[in-house]
C-alpha cells in the first residue's frame, strides 16, 4: 500500500468498523478541502462505508480490514445496527 490515500481509506474503514458513525461525525473527522486527499469520497465510492442513519463498514469494506489487518479483524470489526 505504497499509496498514501489507500493507508486512509483503510484507517477510515477501520474507524467506522470499530462502531457506527454519524454523517455529521464522519464529515467532521474526515472530510478533507485537498483534492489529492478524496478519502471519504475513495471510500463511499469503492463501497467500503455505506451511509444511511449511520455510517457504517460494508461487507466489503470488513473484506478489506480482513485482508490488509488479518483474520482477526473481523471479530474486532462486528457491529449492531440499532433502528428505530
Amino acid at each position: 500500500m505504497a499509496n498514501p490515500v489507500e493507508a486512509l481509506i483503510l484507517d477510515l474503514v477501520e474507524w467506522v468498523a470499530a462502531a457506527p458513525r454519524s454523517q455529521a461525525e464522519v464529515m467532521e473527522v474526515w472530510r478533507t478541502s485537498c483534492p489529492r486527499l478524496p478519502v471519504w469520497e475513495e471510500a463511499v465510492e469503492r463501497g467500503l462505508v455505506a451511509r444511511g442513519r449511520v455510517v457504517t463498514a460494508t461487507e466489503a469494506g470488513r473484506e478489506l480490514l480482513r485482508r490488509q489487518r488479518g483474520p482477526g479483524a473481523n471479530a474486532i470489526y462486528s457491529y449492531v445496527i440499532v433502528t428505530k
